[in-house]
């Protein structure tokens, strides 16, 4: 067929395919319209898989019973059909594919139905557009917060809770770039970056259009509460005035629809009383997809050279030639970013949960009068608490379980497992056992199985990275829970689709508790270790381990007793499985600090398996038992006080120390790169202190009186290559004191101090017996070699 001209019945051949696209999952009612028997419409419905290869068989079929017709025909038929979007769109070719003649002739003969179809369309608009805002402002207006009896949550204001979010720029926030680094190393990062960021406010995220928002944040913080947010603002008329229609999709209820093949199909599952077939492709439209992390065919969406043969993955390749927005966990937007790389005009932002005032704010609307000041102190008190306040999920969890407990003490959330421990036990109590304390319900041996069922099933499905389930995925190894479904309503939710049920955690992370309750009752230490997706899990399954009998952690171990009989004969002898399990997988990643064979953990720096143990080690609240004795003197054992060191982290590292220099043993070395510390932090340094080979100090410090006393191998007092002005009696007071106490040292000086002469004297008078000053480009190794500056 000729490029250059074509004729009427020509155009026929050509649009067909344009029409069956654009029909797609309304082909059984367009082939009721063109008079299609039952019996073709039933074959047509077997014989293909795809809406819009459907389609193409419906007008394929329609040609053959009315002898080729022409496009006026079929025209005719799709304004009868109420198609004009179609009809529109095609009549946009026509003009460089008609030839002179048939043009004039074709413009004469169909102008008056051309303006009508176009008249159409912008009522159609207009009316979608006026639609979906209300759709929006009654269902949005509110938003459900999460409650441990899911079917009694609470609906609060999204507006009014909004506003009291940090929202910050996300360009630096990088994290691992596996899909695995779901718990330890996103909640780690997250903490990183709560110590010091700038926030943005809400206006600026639309102070300049953007093809393209990336908005991340850790699970719980507050991500659909930014996106309906948005969606609220837009049909109030107060952003994004230039788009005309703005369509959610949740990538939860995405993976139900894995066969749908184009944008029009999608719209008409979700969006089908609204929508009603509209062809969206030539109007200003934004998408705003949510929870992309839990997207099932998230790695096929990052490799599209995959072979993949699930359609759904294609239609969101398609939706990203319009203007988007897409929210994730942190891993899954950082990882994403990589497909945008033709959105020159984007914005990347991170949700870091409530600020002060949101926090705040929370506690006086939410929390009873006379346990405001309990809750207060409890956050201010437990660094686990203060930390993870800010997350709304952990802070409504708390808020509630500080208020109806009859005892809280600074035990509850001495850890992150304490923390978590604290939330499952709680929905579980509220869900199942109401008015019931938390030791009557755990005597009853029924109920631990039900735990531990409620637990497998999170075990088995996060091990295989599936979010979404069904209920023949949880049957393969729950026979009876088709009979028991409603006993574990609190934990999974049950949603309802057209194509049937789903079903999936409440929270992520009471997924992955659970997983961790399952991994410490029933799965030996070695294949914990083997296994890469609980390497996240491993701080908590350590954590488990504690005995402190003031913890609600000891209501979740032993919760097989049978299996803990057998395998601890066959394993551990006659210790405990718990302890001794924990202490192997300890010794393992103390190991895996030199040994190749467990780079299967991904943590690519060695310091990463130093931190591991040593969070792993708080968790657990172990002590220097015999067995640990062994793994420690193994290697040797350093401490850095950096910016980039969490509250959490140094807490951790504030316990091992403890028990490190009262065993007797001495740190390999100590660095501080930080010139103003916490109280913790000073702790820390004066912990490390007591015992320490090596000491680094790469900027100024003021220690405020406070003076070592113990003797030092090597000081090194770099002042990142001279960078820092340091007045004589800062040095004296801070420095003196260790240079008097060491060995050898390192010291690099600014060029302008005017004090060298009493260094020369310092250096002279101490018990140094090697030394290398680094002083205005030259470095002095002795004592006559330095006293050559003092006479210049």
């Amino acid at each position: 067929m000729s490029r250059n001209k074509l004729t009427s019945n020509d155009l026929i051949s050509k649009y067909c395919g344009k029409t069956s696209y654009q029909i797609g999952s309304d082909w059984f009612r367009w082939g009721r319209h063109l008079n299609l028997s039952d019996s073709d419409l039933d074959n047509i419905g077997s014989d293909n898989i795809k809406c819009y290869e459907k389609a193409d068989m419906v007008l394929k079929k329609w040609k053959q019973k009315n002898g080729n017709p022409s496009w006026e025909q079929l025209k005719k038929e799709l304004v009868a059909f109420e198609r004009y979007d179609i009809v529109v769109e095609i009549e946009k070719e026509l003009e460089d594919d008609l030839s002179s003649h048939e043009k004039i002739r074709y413009e004469t003969m169909n102008f008056d139905l051309s303006e009508q179809a176009r008249k159409k369309i912008k009522k159609d608009l207009l009316r979608m557009s006026a639609e979906l805002k209300n759709y929006y402002l009654k269902y949005y207006g509110e938003v459900g917060e999460l409650q441990p009896l899911i079917k009694a949550s609470a609906n609060v204001s999204l507006i009014q809770k909004f506003v009291n979010l940090y929202i910050v720029d996300a360009v630096n926030a990088q994290v691992e770039r596996s899909m695995d680094a779901v718990n330890t190393v996103e909640r780690k990062k997250f903490l990183e970056k709560q110590m010091r960021y700038t926030p943005i406010s809400y206006s600026e995220i639309f102070m300049k259009e953007k093809s393209l928002t990336l908005i991340s944040g850790i699970a719980g913080i507050g991500k659909t509460w930014l996106l309906r947010k948005f969606l609220l603002d837009w049909s109030n008329g107060l952003i994004w005035k230039n788009v005309e229609l703005v369509f959610y999709l949740e990538c939860r209820r995405l993976n139900q629809y894995s066969n749908v093949s184009n944008i029009n199909e999608l719209l008409d599952i979700f969006y089908k009383e609204i929508v009603n077939g509209f062809n969206i492709s030539n109007y200003t439209v934004l998408f705003i997809i949510d929870g992309l992390d839990e997207f099932k065919y998230f790695n096929e969406l990052l490799n599209p050279n995959l072979t993949c043969n699930y359609p759904i993955v294609k239609v969101l390749e398609e939706i990203q030639i319009y203007k988007n927005v897409i929210a994730g966990r942190v891993y899954a937007i950082d990882q994403y970013q990589n497909l945008t790389t033709k959105h020159s005009n984007k914005l990347s932002i991170q949700i870091m949960g409530f600020n002060e005032n949101g926090i705040n704010n929370y506690i006086e609307n939410h929390v009873l009068k006379e346990k405001k000041e309990v809750v207060k102190t409890t956050l201010k008190e437990s660094p686990i608490a203060k930390a993870m306040a800010s997350v709304p999920f952990y802070l409504s969890s708390m808020c509630k379980i500080i208020s109806y407990s009859t005892k809280i003490d600074s035990n509850s959330f001495l850890t992150m497992t304490d923390l978590y421990a604290n939330i499952f036990l709680y929905f579980l109590r509220e869900h199942f056992f109401k008015n019931k304390v938390v030791f009557e319900i755990m005597e009853d041996s029924s109920n631990k199985k039900r735990i531990l069922n409620i637990c497998k099933i999170a075990y088995k499905l996060f091990v295989e990275n599936k979010i979404i389930f069904s209920k023949e995925e949880i049957q393969a190894f729950i026979n009876d829970f088709d009979k028991n479904e409603g006993s574990f309503y609190g934990f999974i939710e049950k949603i309802e689709t057209d194509l049937g049920y789903y079903y999936q955690f409440a929270h992520l992370t009471i997924m992955e508790f659970c997983a961790s309750v399952y991994a410490y009752n029933c799965i030996s230490s070695k294949e914990i270790i083997a296994n890469e997706r609980l390497k996240s899990c491993l701080s908590m399954i350590c954590g488990l381990a504690n005995k402190n009998q003031n913890s609600l952690l000891k209501f979740l171990v032993n919760l097989n007793p049978s299996w803990f009989s057998s395998f601890r004969n066959w394993f551990f002898g006659n210790r405990m499985i718990g302890r001794t399990g924990i202490i192997w997988i300890l010794q393992r990643l103390s190991e895996s600090y030199n040994e190749s064979i467990f780079l299967q953990f991904k943590y690519n720096l060695s310091k990463d398996y130093h931190y591991l143990f040593i969070e792993c080690f708080y968790e657990s609240q172990s002590s220097f038992s015999d067995e640990i004795n062994s793994i420690v003197d193994k290697r040797e054992w350093s401490i850095s006080i950096d910016d980039g060191k969490t509250s959490y982290e140094t807490s951790c590292e504030n316990y091992f120390v403890n028990h490190f220099v009262k065993s007797g043993r001495k740190l390999f070395w100590l660095r501080v790169d930080k010139n103003i510390l916490s109280d913790k932090e000073k702790k820390l340094l004066i912990q490390c202190s007591t015992n320490v080979r090596n000491v680094y100090f790469d900027r100024p410090i003021n220690f405020e009186g406070w003076k070592p006393k113990d003797k030092i191998k090597l000081l090194w007092i770099s002042f990142r290559i001279s960078d820092y002005l340091i007045t004589k009696n800062d040095f004296e007071e801070n420095f003196l004191p260790w240079i008097n106490l060491c060995e050898e040292l390192n010291l690099e000086l600014h060029k302008d101090i005017d004090f060298i002469k009493e260094i020369f004297e310092w250096v002279r008078c101490s018990n140094i017996k090697k030394f290398k000053i680094r002083y205005r480009g030259e470095d002095f190794n002795n004592l006559n070699e330095l006293r050559t500056i003092t006479t210049r």
